[in-house]
């Protein structure tokens, strides 16, 4: 081969390889852009609710610096011992779930919300491992507020129960909720986009399903047959692969609706509750 064939060919090699570099990078981009939709603006102020507040900075162990706000049972209340970690969906940011919050709130435990990196006011960029440090970073700032690991009911909404699962398994928890969760984001990508090989190319993965065998709490699973994203199969798929003691709570309405303002979501929450503390009781 002569020495301008053999140049030529390198070039359509170089060619080629700088194309499937761009094809992966297009892909990774893609990818994150459809499991990640931060809001930075907060369209909301935890004073709304119209009860005291405390607004939580605090950082990952990575450095990176989150936000949260916390809300305080009642004093007076039984369970003021307890609360809830809201791990919230891929969309948004905390000032989008004041109504989840005062939702749980009724039921006399503490609420403490937050944003993932890159989400409303905490820093940094989004993904799979940082999600999980976010939530670990959470779960120790109520450890240092003095709530016990056993009294933190961790609260996962969609993507947000990909996380609390993760949670679940690294630190102590003392139930586990998934509202609207899929089974693992190659799952939903694959229903989603059936045209595209989302199983070979996913590297965000969110597997729940694959974790809920190895979770040893209490697991409430609640979900709508109208979800129009996550299929209601992904719930009963994530239910049988839970452990006793298990619950589960059929919702209405489309995925992004205020499922939380339902009678079905306050009567679940409320058993799911007592079913920790008699756990706890040993009753």
């Amino acid at each position: 081969m002569g020495p301008q064939k053999r140049r030529a060919r390198l070039k359509r090699v170089i060619r080629l390889a700088i194309a499937i570099v761009l094809l992966l990078v297009m892909l990774r981009w893609f990818e994150h852009s459809q499991v990640y939709l931060p809001s930075r603006a907060l369209e909301a102020a935890p004073a709304e609710l119209g009860r005291a507040f405390e607004d939580a900075r605090f950082k990952a162990d990575d450095g990176v610096a989150l936000h949260g706000w916390f809300f305080p049972a009642d004093t007076n209340s039984p369970r003021a011992r307890i609360a809830f970690l809201i791990c919230h969906g891929n969309g948004g940011n905390i000032s989008h779930r004041l109504d989840l919050c005062a939702a749980l709130l009724k039921t006399g435990a503490g609420v403490f919300v937050f944003d993932y990196r890159g989400y409303g006011q905490s820093h940094g960029r989004p993904g799979e491992e940082g999600t999980y440090r976010d939530a670990q970073a959470a779960h120790a700032w109520l450890r240092q507020k003095g709530f016990r690991g056993g009294d933190i009911i961790a609260f996962g909404e969609s993507l947000g129960g990909g996380v609390v699962s993760e949670l679940a398994l690294r630190e102590t928890v003392g139930g586990l909720v998934l509202q609207s969760t899929f089974t693992s984001i190659p799952d939903i990508g694959a229903e989603i986009y059936p045209w595209l090989p989302v199983r070979w190319m996913s590297t965000i993965k969110y597997d729940t399903h694959t974790k809920l065998p190895r979770i040893k709490v209490p697991v409430l699973v609640m979900h709508s047959r109208a979800d129009d994203l996550a299929r209601f199969s992904h719930a009963e798929k994530n239910f049988a692969a839970a452990n006793e003691p298990k619950a589960f709570c059929e919702l209405n309405g489309r995925h992004n609706e205020a499922v939380w303002e339902q009678t079905e979501f306050r009567e679940a929450t409320e058993k799911f509750l007592k079913l920790v503390e008699s756990r706890q009781s040993g009753k």
